[in-house]
């Protein structure tokens, strides 16, 4: 039996190239395995890998979790949020009646109370002032129907193009990174490319703690006879940069930098495919006249890492046969955060590696269903990967929806999540309908946004399952159904869609998001042009006929996926349709693009500036159906350390915990390993301000303040690190007086001029001891917070903790 919260990854099955990754089942019950009534398929929501998984039942409540061993992600494991952190289904403090605010308190309704008050403001805001003073914020939690009917009823019904999701916190960039690259959204490759590769090359993606399964694939293959070489660029010593050939611990924000210098070497020792980049690519002769200015030893002084160092990953990426690529974060939250991404994307396409087996790049997400609030046009784009600025594109949708162009907007760009919070900020937004998001404790600079939520003039409608944060400042709170409590589509990061199947009735009368929006459309009367209602479905699947057929003819055609033929699959990567009826494993396989300007998603945008393309300059320049190789300079962040503020902030997550910890606080194994807040310094920073281990420490930025205790590890000098999972609703202050836990207290408020993903990574700060400590800090140990003292106990959180694990015992783990 393996004790899955101090061994994250489990048990190493190692395999060689061109062979399928063998099989784990991982399974974790609270009772007896035949004591469960019934075994419910579903997929997990706790990353962005898409594990599929079985959910355990027992006189209709859930008791455990397996994974599926025919699954095509995960080949049966589970990590521990999988594993462990259903149990928040049946937590004690879930929301089960709607809220409404009487006499300045949030008090028990019904449903009656609490639509007709929203609808009545909705109609009162539209009458008095329009529908663009009506916006929306989403998730990445929510299935694809759920998306679909949110985004029909704002963007068509209400006309308003105030919606988007809190992807644009966390992968809006990978989106815009393969648009800027490839014509599209949807990650060209396959995760068998794991299976096959020879090289890989993780930037900014702590892929052991963010897509703990994933890790685990990579892990079987580094095991394996025939070990890929691995090149990390991350500032922290990560469980990849540990396993790494070379690891580029580069300073925060120079990203850029360090990526032209790697192409500089790989252009100068012609490691490029030329004849495969003449005729499936342009825009190489840009690329190089930029990387010629960015040799190893410049990239070096201002990266601050070894010359020597980037030659050697530039040889490693210039030489393998097979490679693959991933980022995440600390490329999507960073300086130039597309200009990077489109970088990454650049060296696969120097080398002839995409579409290939085993060579692809993978711009990762950072949510479960993050894909389909860009598959449906719930976030700031157009249902279908259509392109706003053609008419062409619009008018399709138009007819679907048996609608009038003009009802669809499309004047300007959908707006972004910061726009829209500044809107309302401002007054012109007067109504937000925040759903299954915690914008109070995840924007940048918190004193700001909860201001805003606070405010008399802004009605806020918050739908979740917990009394959040942000659903604490809310007019009217809806109790939300979750994962397993309702039946819908998701898709993962390398494009494979599973259905998440109803296994439990949700608690008391919460209700599935969709039947919320269903209800609200029917209640404002939101009709297509003929009269005939805006949502006309009776359940999930018919929403989902309808989606389908939206995506018909586009990259993520879906046209061939239906629930019964999910029911009984592994899995299915889109497309899929009449010509691909089992799926798609890899895009662009024939050397052909997405970039045709009558196909394309978006005619572009200068990297560093953000200036959008027009649609005759595109098409005077037109790819014909090869990739864009764009090129970007290094542009220095705008706030560094200074005097006063010496040091770069870092956020970011642990393997333990998923977003706000709403759901995984409540699982008794992931609180305990990690059950409060801790800074992350360098041991010699650490000595030169008088910390140690476990003191109490307060740091600050030019916003705020927060005081936690300080874990010293081996991060790179400079750099400080703090989890953003830690706000107020599980602790006795609902929000800082002083000084608060919240990472985002810090966060500047600056967003990438193309992504428009907010920038979390570069901000300065200082760090000062508050008091000594006499424990730890309650930071975990196995995992990148690993701290440099033999002094610190190798175990998961404090003895207290130990002691509730110890309550929760595994009765089946592997």
């Amino acid at each position: 039996m393996v004790d899955r919260i101090a061994d994250i990854w489990g048990e190493r099955t190692p395999h060689a190239a061109d062979t399928s990754w063998p099989v784990r089942v991982d399974q974790y019950l609270t009772v007896p395995e035949r004591e469960v009534d019934e075994w419910v398929a579903s997929c997990c929501v706790l990353c962005s890998n898409g594990c599929g998984k079985d959910i355990a039942v027992k006189d209709g409540r859930m008791v455990g979790a397996r994974g599926r061993a025919k699954d095509r992600v995960s080949r049966g494991r589970l990590g521990p949020k999988g594993l462990f952190g259903w149990q928040a289904n049946n937590a004690a403090d879930r929301l089960t009646r709607p809220l409404v605010r009487e006499g300045g308190n949030l008090v028990e309704s019904d449903w009656e109370t609490a639509m007709s008050r929203i609808v009545q403001r909705s109609k009162q805001v539209l009458d008095e002032s329009g529908p663009l003073a009506m916006g929306f914020y989403t998730t990445g939690q929510l299935f694809a129907e759920e998306y679909f009917a949110l985004m029909k009823l704002a963007r068509i019904g209400l006309g308003t193009p105030h919606l988007d999701g809190n992807t644009r916190l966390c992968t809006a960039t990978a989106e815009w990174a393969l648009i800027e690259s490839f014509g599209s959204d949807g990650d060209p490759g396959s995760y068998e490319d794991i299976d096959l590769c020879d090289t890989l090359f993780l930037v900014g993606h702590n892929v052991a703690e963010t897509q703990t399964v994933l890790w685990a694939r990579m892990l079987d293959r580094l095991r394996g006879p025939d070990r890929p070489r691995l090149v990390v660029v991350d500032p922290r010593p990560t469980m990849p940069a540990r396993e790494a050939d070379v690891h580029l611990a580069i300073r925060n924000g120079t990203n850029v930098m360090l990526l032209n210098a790697l192409m500089h070497e790989m252009i100068r020792n012609d490691w490029v495919d030329h004849d495969w980049v003449s005729e499936h690519t342009i825009g190489y002769e840009g690329l190089a006249d930029i990387v010629k200015e960015y040799p190893p030893e410049r990239a070096a002084e201002v990266c601050g890492v070894e010359a020597r160092d980037i030659s050697a990953a530039a040889e490693i990426l210039g030489t393998g046969e097979r490679l693959v690529s991933t980022a995440l974060q600390g490329v999507y939250q960073s300086n130039q955060a597309t200009a990077a991404a489109v970088q990454i994307n650049n060296i696969n396409l120097l080398r002839g590696m995409i579409g290939q087996p085993g060579c692809t790049v993978f711009q990762m997400n950072g949510q479960p269903t993050a894909e389909n609030t860009r598959e449906t046009g719930a976030n700031g784009s157009l249902p279908g990967y259509r392109n706003w600025q053609n008419d062409d594109h619009v008018q399709d949708l138009a007819k679907l929806f048996n609608v009038d162009i003009l009802r669809v907007p499309h004047w300007a760009d959908p707006t972004h999540a910061m726009q829209i919070f500044r809107y309302a900020e401002e007054g012109s937004i007067k109504f937000l309908w925040i759903q299954c998001t915690n914008p109070a404790v995840t924007l940048p600079e918190l004193r700001r946004i909860r201001s805003i939520l606070d405010q008399d003039r802004l009605f806020v409608v918050a739908q979740d399952a917990w009394l959040t944060e942000t659903a604490a400042l809310a007019d009217v709170v809806l109790p939300a159904a979750i994962w397993g409590e309702k039946t819908g589509c998701m898709t993962n990061a390398d494009r494979t869609v599973h259905l998440a199947q109803r296994a439990v009735d949700p608690p008391g009368e919460a209700r599935a998001d969709f039947d919320i929006f269903v209800d609200y459309a029917r209640r404002m009367e939101l009709e297509d042009d003929h009269g005939h209602p805006l949502l006309p479905w009776d359940d999930s699947e018919d929403a989902w006929r309808e989606f389908a057929q939206v995506t018909a003819g586009r990259l993520c055609d879906q046209t061939g996926i239906t629930y019964a033929k999910l029911r009984n699959s592994a899995g299915i990567q889109w497309p899929c349709n009449a010509e691909h009826p089992n799926g798609t494993p890899r895009l662009y396989a024939d050397g052909r693009f997405a970039t045709d300007p009558d196909f394309c998603e978006s005619y572009g945008h200068d990297l560093t500036s953000g200036a959008s393309n027009e649609s005759d300059e595109y098409r005077a320049h037109d790819p014909a159906g090869r990739a864009l190789l764009k090129g970007a300079h290094y542009v220095a962040p705008d706030e560094g350390p200074t005097t006063e503020f010496p040091f770069l902030l870092n956020t970011g997550r642990t393997a333990y915990h998923f977003h706000t910890r709403t759901k995984t606080k409540h699982a008794p194994q992931l609180d305990a390993a990690a059950p409060d807040v801790w800074v992350e310094l360098n041991a010699d920073d650490a000595t030169k301000l008088g910390i140690q281990e476990g003191d109490v420490v307060k740091v600050s930025s030019p916003r705020a303040a927060i005081q936690a205790p300080a874990r010293i590890t081996g991060i790179r000098p400079g750099v400080v690190f703090l989890p953003f999972h830690y706000g107020y609703w599980d602790i006795d202050r609902k929000q800082p007086d002083g000084f608060g836990r919240a990472a985002n207290e810090l966060t500047i408020t600056k967003w990438d001029p193309v992504s428009k993903q907010p920038i979390y990574k570069t901000g300065a700060v200082k760090v000062e001891k508050v008091t000594a400590g006499n424990r730890p800090a309650p930071a975990p140990t196995t995992t990148a917070s690993r701290p440099t003292s033999d002094a610190v106990p190798a175990t998961v959180g404090t003895d207290a903790d130990a002691t509730s694990r110890r309550r929760a015992p595994s009765r089946s783990t592997r």
